[in-house]
């Protein structure tokens, strides 16, 4: 399982890193692993489909 984040990233650092700008979700390291989502909404439903919470077992 992977600890995903939603970041937004600005024109001017879109130029710098050579990506298109918007939401990304993004690594601890910071690295990204889906995007760019034209919303955060649209970012954080991502990184939700990639982690499903876990169900927790009853006893």
């Amino acid at each position: 399982m992977q600890n995903l984040s939603p970041r937004h990233v600005k024109t001017e650092e879109s130029l710098r890193l050579g990506v298109e700008s918007g939401w990304y979700s993004t690594k601890v390291s910071g690295t990204f692993v889906t995007g760019p989502h034209a919303t955060q909404e649209d970012c954080l439903s991502k990184i939700a489909e990639l982690n499903p919470p876990v169900a927790r077992k009853k006893f």
